[in-house]
């Protein structure tokens, strides 16, 4: 069994593989571990995939995985760790932002018995305004909401323990919030400062329009960590509060024509000539009753997504390992 993974997905990268390789191998080898590294390569367009193919000819312990097209992190991600053979596995960036130098003081928290350790990117060299001042943003929400408390879910440079990373399941885009996934089903999680380094080649992959998928994604995130064994509890909320509601307001209304007939009340006459009273209480009845059947409805799907195969979010188109 091999000591460490260390997997990098690759997106067009052609003038950084080289180098990141490079790095990736002098620092490991100083490591005393054996290791393999793993490029997967994201349906790049600008000759990466060949420049890495050259690399494999030439270079040891290195694994490479083309993808068909471009999937998205989250998927190369995925097919990384699949094929992953290291009792503790290490992901970062391409791009060089990265530093394979703070291999090791990943290693060092890993040691004193964490599951996941998370690098916080302290003195970032990005731009303010369009890249930190949204992640800020989002790592205070990421964090308030999934209460694992991280200063930066966004920096790829992280190291997790295989036997928790086999009962995390990843599709989407939830790369990001593998910590929080991995905190779920019971591992230990910390962060350690690491360094980070401008991108000198090549063009960032991120930018604000991401921001929406952020969100939608930590509903997604946020739903799972609360509700995937037992999504009834917060469609069945609703439905009971939204049914029970529509209830008062039908005994309200029923009370208000008794009223009317019996006693000619004016405001009770005035109040039932007024559709909102007569249609609104059983338009929340039957949004009570929806809620309640979609909660249902999930429970079921549910179940089925547990006692299924696994559909992989990704299709290889080819796979190169080195052993020179």
């Amino acid at each position: 069994m091999t000591d460490l993974s260390v997997i990098a997905p690759v997106y067009n990268e052609l003038e950084n593989v080289e180098p990141l390789y490079r790095k990736m191998h002098e620092a490991l080898s100083r490591v005393g571990r054996s290791y393999e590294i793993i490029l997967v390569d994201d349906g790049s367009t600008d000759g990466t995939w060949e420049k890495l193919r050259a690399l494999a000819g030439t270079c040891r312990d290195l694994k490479l995985i083309r993808l068909r097209r471009n999937f998205g992190q989250t998927a190369a991600m995925s097919a990384g760790l699949d094929h992953a053979q290291g009792e503790i596995i290490i992901t970062m960036d391409a791009d060089l932002q990265n530093d394979p130098e703070d291999i090791p003081l990943l290693l060092e928290r890993m040691d004193q018995g964490f599951d996941v350790v998370s690098g916080w990117r302290k003195d970032r060299k990005d731009a303010f305004v369009h890249r930190r001042l949204p992640s800020m943003a989002a790592n205070a929400l990421i964090s308030r909401i999934t209460g694992v408390y991280l200063h930066d879910f966004g920096c790829t440079l992280k190291a997790y323990r295989r036997e928790v990373m086999k009962n995390v399941h990843l599709y989407g885009d939830l790369h990001r919030f593998i910590p929080a996934l991995a905190n779920w089903v019971g591992g230990s999680v910390t962060e350690v400062v690491v360094k980070h380094h401008p991108r000198r080649h090549g063009k960032s992959k991120y930018g604000l329009a991401r921001i929406t998928r952020v969100i939608l994604d930590l509903l997604t995130v946020s739903f799972l960590l609360r509700y995937s064994k037992s999504p009834i509890q917060i469609f069945g909320k609703w439905g009971l509060l939204t049914g029970l509601l529509g209830l008062f307001l039908l005994v309200f209304v029923m009370a208000a024509n008794l009223s009317a007939n019996l006693f000619g009340t004016e405001f009770a006459a005035g109040l039932l000539k007024r559709p909102f009273w007569v249609i609104t209480p059983f338009m929340l009845i039957f949004f009570g009753v929806q809620f309640i059947s979609m909660g249902l409805l999930a429970e079921i799907q549910i179940r089925t997504y547990h006692e299924s195969q696994g559909k992989p979010i990704y299709v290889i188109r080819e796979t190169v390992e080195a052993r020179g």
